[in-house]
């Protein structure tokens, strides 16, 4: 197998605030994994949050390339075991070669994704459009941007996050989610929880920090008037069992689990022990968000607006409109790059 990597900048349509912190651009890994006249792409962002910078992650990609050159694909799992062993730990470079390998997989089978682990392209949930935190005044404008989306998730983890949320409501008529991204203590979140459901609120993502013990975890679950949704709390796959009693769902996101493999099996698991399942992204192009989309029969929720975010998109593939999860008629994840835009972003 041949690799080629990609390592570029993605401006993003605007600034995009969440409670630890701001960017104007998102640096991204694209990669692409080729294999008898065959190309398939993956994708991972770069994040401070989780030590992974846009040189680390393309040096330790980087590192990989001896290693597929002598190996003989067969299988998106024989690779992810691969990479899982020469790159223990590392779940976002692990990732961008799993959604590449599942790509490439689907290409050489001539099925799309969803098709080729055994799921039907039908009921598939609505996507949300996330709106970061900004003045008052600007998260308005924000949502009028994007007026006809079903579903707005409201970043907050501010010192006036009921009053964000009231003034978002007078504009629409939309369900709202909200992620406090670890802002809140125990006390905030159930008196938030209260405020926002009088609001139509529909749950809660990460109100507290992933270190919060499981006493106050289960305290919070316990007398919380919204649903509470895993994510800092669920980055693996053992962390499903974790979360289980202490959050009513996870969202999975492909880069912090390590790619669409683990990610199969943690929504599937979490289905089995009855639990919400959701499936998020970072700020990513449509390499990402294409092979994410093909989860959709598996979630309860999608927030997958994450090329929406960007201005200059060096793909196409899924499309995302007002909320709606559109497939290319393609195999794979139905992800191609676009040469000349992907030249203007190369870092």
């Amino acid at each position: 197998m041949q690799i080629t990597l990609h390592p570029c900048h993605l401006p993003l349509e605007h600034v995009f605030t969440i409670a630890r912190g701001s960017k104007a651009v998102q640096p991204s890994l694209l990669v692409e994994l080729e294999h008898n006249g065959f190309t398939g792409y993956g994708e991972a962002p770069d994040d401070t949050f989780y030590h992974q910078s846009l040189e680390t992650l393309t040096k330790t990609v980087g590192s990989m390339a001896p290693i597929l050159a002598d190996h003989e694909f067969e299988t998106p799992q024989k690779l992810w075991d691969l990479v899982h062993a020469h790159l223990p730990g590392n779940y976002f470079a692990s990732s961008c070669l799993d959604i590449a390998a599942n790509d490439l997989h689907g290409r050489i089978t001539n099925q799309p994704l969803h098709r080729m682990w055994g799921l039907q392209w039908k009921n598939a949930p609505a996507s949300s459009y996330t709106i970061g935190i900004d003045e008052l005044s600007v998260m308005v404008a924000k949502l009028k941007e994007r007026p006809n989306w079903p579903i707005y998730k409201i970043k907050l983890g501010t010192s006036n996050d009921i009053a964000i949320v009231e003034e978002l409501r007078r504009h629409t008529d939309a369900i709202f989610r909200v992620d406090a991204n670890c802002g809140w203590t125990v006390e905030q979140t159930i008196a938030n929880s209260r405020e926002l459901k009088a609001l139509g609120v529909e749950f809660i993502e990460q109100p507290m920090p992933p270190e919060t013990s499981r006493d106050d975890l289960a305290q919070v679950y316990a007398d919380s008037a919204l649903p509470l949704i895993a994510d800092e709390n669920c980055l693996i796959e053992s962390d499903v069992e974790k979360c289980h009693g202490v959050f009513h769902g996870i969202n999975v996101k492909l880069c912090k689990c390590g790619g669409l493999t683990p990610a199969l099996r943690m929504l599937r698991h979490a289905r089995d022990l009855g639990m919400k399942t959701m499936l998020g992204c970072m700020v990513e192009s449509s390499v990402g968000i294409s092979a994410a989309a093909h989860l959709a029969p598996l979630l309860d929720y999608a927030d997958l607006d994450g090329a929406v975010l960007i201005a200059e998109d060096p793909a196409t593939g899924v499309v995302i409109r007002d909320g709606e999860i559109r497939l290319p008629d393609r195999s794979g994840s139905g992800a191609e790059l676009v040469p000349d835009k992907l030249a203007q972003l190369l870092a």
